[in-house]
């Protein structure tokens, strides 16, 4: 019998997150710091709104792009929170997650051979959706010493001709790192000069320490040539809701529009009704949990210094990013060993890209309570580590 699975689905690796997930959920009595999902439930109100529509039987399908009312929110608390102006009708689509929104965004502008730039570490799913799209990733490996931040330098040496799309990801997903307005406006001449399109996955754009958020689009000359992807699932604990959205020029959404259509019809109509209360109740939500989450981030860093492991201080998101080079093993050796010995699941960093190698992730969007339990482990492994150099 023929061989019916493509080769372009084979190569792919499986998600380096889930592999150790997976594992932490067969066993007993572990500690999961790997998966980067709130530990809050959803507000209340979000719950009800979802609920009331529920019982008044809002359950059919919503216009492709997403129920109006929600878009008509989106475009508001964007132009609050970034400064920028979209129109609901034609440049606001509501996707199943960010996820779907990063991959139609892919498929919609790339050609079989253009490469994509990706500075690494990198969520999982970035290099796996070019790939499916027929694009070609190039990726940048970013710095500690550099705040993991995309240098102009970097960018320049990374573009050849066939390049189309630079992806940027901030706040990022491992590290925590940010770009403030003055690295990216550092990136603006070189994106213009090589005519790039931006894809800016801003998912965590609501939890920043220190600073606020600037998304790439509201700089000069860019929104023209963005696709802002954005969701309710990090800022107001909705990940099960499912609900994303992504905001791009007008011919660059109709496109975007018409591979939802045939793949998805409309995003979960429930979902959509309960986003419209967390855009228009949640700001109270929001503020809680960041300074939530702004508490374990303290009370980490604070962790590794008295452990003596060096970490770059993360500014955004909810994880730090470690560096576990100086006990001799790879990324993935330490945290199967750390589970193995202590019950303790953190993600390798090798999983984000070659240049996580030497590092491990560990997600703070859990109670302080359950952070302490997993760091006295964690030391207690280290101990054993150091003793037997």
């Amino acid at each position: 019998m023929r061989e019916f699975v493509t080769e372009k689905v084979k190569q792919i690796k499986p998600s380096g997150i889930r592999k150790f997930f997976d594992i932490v959920s067969e066993m007993p009595d572990a500690i999961s710091l790997g998966v980067g999902e709130p530990d809050f439930d959803t507000p209340w109100h979000i719950r009800e709104e979802g609920i009331r529509s529920l019982k008044a039987g809002k359950t059919f399908y919503t216009s492709n792009a997403g129920l109006m009312p929600l878009r008509q929110e989106i475009s508001r608390y964007i132009e609050d929170r970034m400064q920028l102006t979209y129109d609901p009708a034609s440049e606001i689509m509501v996707t199943v997650g960010g996820s779907e929104a990063i991959d139609i965004a892919f498929r919609t502008v790339l050609e079989p051979g253009d490469e994509v730039i990706i500075p690494e570490p990198a969520f999982v799913s970035y290099v796996p959706c070019v790939q499916l799209a027929g694009g070609v990733p190039v990726t940048i490996p970013l710095k500690a010493e550099n705040a993991f931040r995309l240098k102009p330098r970097e960018l320049e040496a990374a573009i050849t001709p066939k390049t189309k799309v630079l992806l940027l990801s901030y706040p990022n997903n491992p590290t925590g790192a940010i770009m403030e307005k003055e690295d990216l406006e550092a990136l603006l001449g070189i994106i213009e000069k090589h005519d790039l399109l931006v894809i800016s996955d801003e998912i965590y754009s609501e939890l920043t320490y220190n600073s606020r958020h600037v998304s790439i689009a509201s700089l000069p000359g860019m929104r023209k040539r963005c696709v802002v992807i954005n969701g309710f699932s990090k800022s107001y604990a909705m990940t099960g809701w499912r609900l994303g959205y992504a905001l791009a020029p007008k011919e660059i959404m109709e496109q975007m529009v018409k591979l939802h259509q045939f793949a998805i019809m409309s995003s979960p109509t429930t979902s959509q009704y309960a986003a419209v209360s967390a855009l228009k109740n949640g700001n109270s939500d929001v503020m809680e949990m960041r300074l939530a989450y702004d508490q374990r981030r303290r009370f980490l860093l604070h962790e590794m210094e008295r452990l003596q492991i060096p970490c770059f201080e993360p500014r955004g998101a909810f994880y730090i990013f470690p560096d576990i080079s100086e006990f001799g093993m790879s990324s993935e050796e330490f945290a199967t060993e750390l589970l193995r010995e202590e019950k303790v699941a953190v993600v390798p960093g090798s999983a984000f890209g070659d240049c996580g190698e030497g590092f491990i992730r560990i997600s703070y969007a859990y109670s302080i309570e359950e952070l302490k339990a997993a760091l006295a482990r964690i030391e207690a492994f280290l101990k054993k580590i150091r003793q037997n150099k």
